[in-house]
């Protein structure tokens, strides 16, 4: 298998947000995410982003809900926001320290929906200490901080 083009991770993932400038902004704030890419088009819109978070990546981009759909396919993209809060993903981060970051989520006003906590799976696997968080559209995230490896990962 090749790698990945130099600065790609192997896989990033595509959010939709009916507002992408105001994610995009939030995100960072809130998460700690940084703009790597931000394209505008006519009048300010979001036209493709690229967010980093130490190796991953993530595109920020508009809803469907838009009229300015180019393709079939964005016209098919929605916001939890914009579907009663349903999601069909959910996005995981290893970060170096959970409860200074997710207070600082709660603060930016991301709903934690799972309160920081423990989760040993034992001495063959591993420990995180993680929490959960909607953000200000709706999307699932789940950040994780590794506490300890076993022996199957170590």
């Amino acid at each position: 298998m090749n790698p990945p083009p130099p600065g790609w991770p192997r896989l990033s993932a595509s959010v939709f947000y009916d507002d992408p400038r105001a994610a995009i902004d939030w995100l960072c704030a809130a998460f700690g995410f940084e703009v790597r890419l931000k394209v505008e088009g006519e009048a300010g819109r979001i036209e493709h982003s690229e967010l980093t978070f130490g190796e991953a990546l993530i595109m920020v981009g508009g809803t469907g809900v838009r009229s300015e759909a180019k393709e079939p396919w964005q016209a098919l993209t929605r916001s939890p926001k914009s579907i009663g809060g349903f999601n069909t993903q959910g996005l995981c981060l290893h970060i170096d320290e959970l409860d200074g970051h997710c207070e600082g989520a709660r603060t930016a006003g991301a709903t934690i929906y799972y309160e920081p906590k423990v989760t040993d799976y034992g001495d063959d696997y591993w420990a995180d200490r993680s929490y959960g968080a909607f953000d200000l559209e709706g999307h699932q995230w789940w950040f994780m901080q590794r506490l300890k490896t076993g022996r199957t990962n170590a």
